[in-house]
């Protein structure tokens, strides 16, 4: 009885709440459809969805008669946001217009098109590239070709996925978006020059561009602030991000593709190349595979640009294929302050491919990959010693002069030891604030 009593007053808590607030709630639920079901609940929550100010249509679980009760019963005053998913496209093109004509007629700010289909006869419509209420986009679709001018006046954040989008498709819809201030690029398709000059107030790029995309091949984003880019071993080199002060860089590697070949010498030069317009950045995140090349190209002897970090965050664990990178990065930033390790590890490089390399280049992979003073280094996750992080911290304090704090963060799913044997046998300075600590959460592709 009193457990009846608890779940009744429960009810009665959530029944007094207003109408706003119930609607606000039910923004969160995955889908419309969950939204519609709770109508079920009583009188009052009868019509409740019908003004909730966002609308998630999961098309292909639904008939269109169902579509099209929801579409003529709802009635928001406000209106928020509308995403649309739809991958059974074939030949019921009129069928999505009306759906995207409804999201336009409501003037949704934020507006999401899942239309990942390969029927080639499917295009966006004319209207739809006229819009003075989206301020968020994001299309997830194979075919975007705006044939008409774009007006996305109002646009702030554009997200495009597993688009075709050729130079002119992307240059008209850049020039139809004069306060575009997020630009995100998620394997984008047959892009050669992405030219963001005429951005005056774009701030932040995100570009992820996997194996099998081919574009952007450049990148020319003056007026940004921010960049991310996680890019395969085609080229992707920086040509102009003079305004740059925070980035993240990394390279996708296939290790599933049987065709896959390990491009050293082209990787080199174009980590080298975007090294050096990264030079006044004062925050910088690369990635282990990154650093992989960049300590093939200290090996090799290829100079490395002075940088202007003050923060620099490493996404790899200790081991020998990243120690010279690293410790030339040190030595070629004189204003460091903050150093991070984050012993996380997403679509790692083997290091027997680097071997390979060295090995063609007539070069011995173990004394490459020894230190300077002759410590050998562990070869993977898998065999970290407590003498490897110590002596990677001795390593850090010799190669940094203003360092101030640095952050350890160690992966215990494959560790073998305990973080508290190792701090003991932390170097120690006063000047320098050390933190060491793990975690058991494996790197997420979603963290590019």
């Amino acid at each position: 009885m009193g457990d009846d009593r608890k779940i009744k007053g429960a009810v009665d808590r959530i029944n007094n709440l207003p109408d706003v607030i119930l609607q606000h709630i039910l923004c969160f639920v995955p889908t419309t459809k969950v939204a519609i079901s709770t109508s079920l609940l009583s009188r009052r929550w009868r019509h409740l969805w019908c003004e909730v100010p966002s609308i998630s249509l999961d098309v292909d679980t639904l008939t269109a008669a169902s579509v099209n009760e929801t579409l003529t019963r709802y009635t928001a005053p406000m209106t928020k946001s509308f995403h649309l998913i739809l991958e059974n496209i074939t030949e019921n093109i009129p069928y999505i217009d009306r759906l995207i004509k409804f999201a336009m007629s409501h003037n949704f700010e934020n507006l999401s098109l899942d239309l990942c289909s390969s029927y080639e006869e499917f295009k966006l419509p004319d209207f739809f590239y006229s819009s003075d209420s989206f301020k968020q986009l994001k299309i997830y679709s194979h075919k975007i070709v705006p044939y008409c001018t774009v007006s996305w006046t109002s646009l702030q954040k554009l997200s495009l996925r597993f688009c075709r989008l050729s130079d002119e498709s992307m240059s008209k819809i850049i020039s139809g978006c004069p306060v575009l201030e997020n630009l995100t690029l998620y394997d984008c398709y047959k892009l050669k020059v992405l030219d963001l000059s005429k951005s005056l107030r774009l701030r932040t790029l995100l570009v992820h561009r996997n194996m099998g995309a081919e574009g952007p091949r450049q990148i020319v984003a003056p007026h940004i602030h921010c960049l991310r880019l996680l890019h395969s071993q085609s080229s992707c080199t920086l040509v102009d991000v003079a305004s740059l002060t925070e980035a993240k860089l990394d390279i996708c590697y296939a290790l599933s593709n049987p065709n896959f070949k390990f491009k050293a010498e082209p990787l080199q030069v174009m980590v080298l190349k975007n090294l050096e317009k990264l030079q006044n950045a004062e925050k910088l995140t690369f990635g282990g595979n990154f650093v992989k090349i960049l300590s093939l190209a200290e090996i090799c002897g290829v100079p490395f640009p002075i940088l202007k970090v003050k923060s620099l965050t490493l996404d790899t664990v200790i081991c020998k294929y990243v120690i010279p990178g690293i410790e030339r990065l040190l030595q070629n930033s004189p204003d460091l302050e903050k150093l991070i390790v984050r012993g996380k590890i997403y679509n790692s490089m083997p290091g027997e491919h680097l071997d390979q390399y060295l090995k063609l280049k007539s070069l011995s992979p173990d004394q490459c990959w020894k230190s300077k003073d002759g410590f050998s280094w562990n070869k993977s996750r898998l065999n970290v010693q407590p003498k490897h992080v110590t002596s990677f911290m001795e390593l850090v304090l010799k190669n940094t002069e203003k360092l101030d704090k640095i952050v350890v963060l160690l992966d215990e799913r494959y560790l073998t030891f305990k973080i508290e044997y190792v701090i003991p046998t932390l170097p120690h300075n006063s000047n320098v604030t050390i933190v060491l600590s793990s975690t058991n959460k494996p790197m997420a592709s979603e963290e590019w």
